[in-house]
């Protein structure tokens, strides 16, 4: 079975005409297999790009004196995106599940930091939750949407990964400790140790386009946690919401918050695990082609 939907099938074999004459090996074949690596990403951040350009757009033009509120509109369009990626088929309902499990552990999150003053959200709106505006929750689902998609774009392999029931259990104490750290001493350093040594042996791959790379799994949480946080200065630009020093005006998100997102990406990824669970390399050659429905 394809691991495509039908849009990303129609897409691939449009990109296979035009790209499986190009040389194995060389320069070209390199501009060929990173031009992949970057349209393939971004079509992975469809969803929260989709999000964080609304954001942007209603901080820049959305009236002040409109009916209807800022945040309100944010909901609305939201629900809207994620109506026409599952309508449109860019989205699987498979994938939907995981990412309405990520909404709500997100929501759970929100409600709780907004009310111990982590973070606060300002303007008006009825579409709220203990004045959580309900497009906070779309915030993670994005993340969620991001690495669904990305597990299936790179078909991603998983070299000596962990039992799944010991990576529960870490994200369980990682989620936990959001919580808890307002009441007693914080474990993330312990935890961030713990995640050093549970998935430290872990190498996943990836397929771009014709080629297969490994990288460390550790390698790759520190990255996504990089590409969160640079949202997350855009977001907090755009006024989605404000951490506590930037009421008077914005600033850099404070890089003690790359540890956060870090302890996030062990929760995400033994949320998607639940959708997808990881599969080891197949015993062939890295470079070596798949069948036409394994294709990317």
């Amino acid at each position: 079975m394809s691991r495509f939907t039908p849009v990303e099938q129609r897409i691939d074999a449009w990109a296979h005409r035009r790209l499986d004459g190009i040389p194995r090996r060389g320069p070209r074949s390199t501009l060929v297999e990173f031009m992949v690596f970057v349209l393939k990403q971004a079509w992975a951040c469809i969803f929260g790009a989709a999000i964080l350009t609304v954001i942007i757009a209603t901080k820049l033009f959305y009236p002040d004196d409109a009916i209807l509120a800022r945040n309100d509109f944010l909901v609305i369009a939201a629900v809207v995106i994620q109506v026409v990626m599952v309508a449109t088929r860019l989205e699987t309902f498979r994938e939907l599940r995981v990412i309405i499990l990520f909404h709500l552990v997100g929501t759970g999150m929100e409600l709780f930091k907004t009310s111990v003053g982590s973070w606060l959200y300002e303007g008006d709106g009825i579409l709220q939750i203990g004045g959580v505006p309900l497009y906070s929750g779309f915030m993670y689902a994005a993340i969620g949407s991001y690495m669904v998609r990305v597990y299936r774009l790179f078909d991603l392999r998983f070299d000596r990964y962990p039992r799944r029931f010991v990576t529960a259990i870490l994200a369980a104490l990682i989620y936990l400790n959001f919580f808890a750290h307002h009441y007693v001493p914080d474990a993330r350093y312990l935890l961030m140790a713990a995640t050093a040594v549970i998935f430290g042996r872990c190498v996943m791959s990836f397929r771009i386009f014709r080629h297969r790379l490994r990288m460390p799994l550790l390698a790759i949480f520190v990255g996504v946690a990089v590409f969160i946080w640079i949202a997350e200065n855009i977001g907090t630009w755009a006024d989605a919401w404000q951490y506590p020093g930037q009421e008077d005006g914005w600033q850099v998100v404070s890089l003690a918050k790359l540890g956060s997102w870090f302890l996030l990406m062990i929760i995400s990824v033994v949320l998607v695990a639940w959708v997808y669970p990881p599969r080891p390399s197949d015993p062939v050659a890295p470079d070596s082609g798949g069948a036409s429905n394994d294709r990317g």
